[in-house]
């Protein structure tokens, strides 16, 4: 397939998978709190190795894998917290699934916009990362990365519908708000993959960029999700599975 083609694929088709995830809405009555927070957790540990091995790694392979490498490497990881820190406390948005409220003047935002918000806050960084691996010279980097996303993006949109759903909302409201939400990737996506392109010598630094916000989004939204409603420890799990997975994609896809 022409790399081109392959390329654009591959910066937009992830995101459309929340879309995919959260058709059962449709289908079942109720999916229960214990299966998807072992969904979530899965997409958790697919996001956790596709930083591991698709972003972080290949930015200290990238840098020359010496100690430079390594420190600028950290340096970036740290960036893209901060960042991922930064627009987390000043962007007001509402967390999906315990309804905690942070940001200025988010009381006075109507409760659909603080969705949207949040879910852009939540997605960019993925499609960011996306963009990144398609940036560099390995093709079979960026295919793995889009595979992980796409991959962890399903349950996410079923989290995302079942959440609006709660609300009242109309399941196919709860639907095509789940499907904006991975609009959203392939514009960070593409801003990734113009980023490597344009700063060709910070392309080390960009992959840990990249990295360091989706371990951000880990740590500070997803995990602390999946352990809030008594099923931790298949939450766990999900995530070691949802690793796994995603480590074997990226050997046999690298």
């Amino acid at each position: 397939m022409n790399v081109i083609l392959m390329t654009i694929l591959g910066c937009t088709l992830p995101g459309l998978a929340t879309g995919v995830g959260a058709l059962p809405i449709f289908f079942a009555q109720r999916v229960s709190q214990r299966v998807l927070d072992t969904l979530l957790g899965g997409a958790a540990g697919v996001m956790l190795a596709a930083t591991c091995f698709s972003l972080i790694l290949p930015s200290i392979t990238y840098g020359g894998g010496d100690f430079k490498a390594v420190m600028v490497t950290s340096l970036g990881i740290l960036a893209g917290a901060v960042l991922l820190d930064a627009i987390d406390k000043y962007a007001p948005h509402e967390h999906l699934m315990d309804q905690r409220i942070e940001g200025h003047r988010a009381q006075s935002l109507k409760k659909i916009w603080l969705f949207v918000i949040a879910i852009t806050i939540h997605n960019f960084p993925e499609g960011l990362a996306t963009g990144v691996g398609f940036g560099t010279d390995n093709l079979a980097n960026g295919i793995a990365m889009a595979t992980g996303i796409g991959l962890q993006n399903m349950p996410e949109g079923m989290a995302v519908a079942l959440a609006l759903v709660r609300e009242q909302y109309s399941r196919r409201f709860a639907f095509l708000v789940a499907l904006a939400t991975g609009c959203v990737e392939p514009v960070g996506a593409f801003l990734g993959l113009g980023l490597v392109h344009i700063f060709q010598p910070l392309v080390g630094f960009i992959l840990a960029l990249a990295g360091g916000a989706m371990l951000f989004v880990i740590s500070d939204e997803i995990i602390p999700e999946t352990h809030a409603n008594g099923y931790e420890r298949q939450a766990t799990y999900g995530i070691i599975v949802g690793f796994i997975v995603m480590m074997i994609l990226d050997i046999l896809l690298g």
